[in-house]
């Protein structure tokens, strides 16, 4: 059976939780802050994070973000007394999948649940492996190749690379790339997008006659095979 990690610091929130999971055949491992959050992540293998946002050491929404530096196909489902659409907004941009209201009825905890471990079973079996030209990127084990040959990537190029074979052929403006692999607007002030693209040009496309990523000039970037 699935196991869930579960962050909450409110003893009796967690203590609710975790019952009527383990009543469904859950296993669960909780964690009351955001430190004991990242030790378990980084440790064990979690088909689900639940996550509080709200927590004693760090806004919830930052620890999201953080973990999706790293970890880009757990589903994470986000719990908050705050409903306001911004806080909806911010959560769902920061990496998490789902945003449900305290206090809810666990029968719907419970549905949102399993509805992101199927839609999450889906997106393993068809699109963990990921084909373009001769480039390709294994998002179970963070592995990239080009004809052959493995190529060192940080989170962020990883991210980006990601992004970009998951919309060949389409020109991704800076602001898209900035949301989707940052998770904030983009500051028109900056070069930090073009600073990244590069960096990752430079890694896919050293020893290859063939270039892969194109600069659309006034618009963005694009993964397209030339030939």
């Amino acid at each position: 059976m699935s196991q869930v990690c579960l962050i909450e610091d409110e003893q009796k929130v967690a203590a609710f939780i975790c019952k009527g999971l383990e009543e469904h055949g859950y296993t669960v491992k909780t964690a009351k802050n955001g430190e004991e959050a990242k030790y378990l992540i980084a440790t064990e293998d979690f088909d689900l994070l639940i996550l509080d946002i709200m927590l004693p050491d760090i806004n919830g929404i930052e620890l999201c973000r953080q973990i999706r530096l790293t970890n880009a196909q757990t589903p994470i489902l986000m719990l908050s007394a705050l409903e306001q659409v911004q806080n909806k907004v911010a959560g769902l941009k920061a990496g998490a999948d789902d945003y449900l209201i305290k206090p809810f009825h666990f029968s719907e905890l419970l549905a949102r649940i399993e509805a992101l471990l199927r839609r999450q079973k889906i997106v393993v079996k068809e699109d963990h492996t990921l084909v373009f030209d001769d480039l390709k990127l294994d998002t179970w084990s963070n592995v990239a190749e080009r004809a052959g040959n493995q190529i060192t990537l940080t989170a962020k190029e990883f991210t980006l690379l990601e992004l970009f074979m998951r919309n060949p052929n389409k020109i991704l403006s800076r602001e898209f790339i900035a949301e989707q692999v940052w998770g904030i607007d983009f500051d028109t002030g900056t070069n930090f997008i073009d600073v990244y693209v590069n960096y990752l040009r430079k890694k896919i496309e050293k020893g290859f006659a063939k270039k892969l990523i194109h600069t659309v000039i006034g618009m963005g970037y694009t993964l397209r095979n030339d030939r």
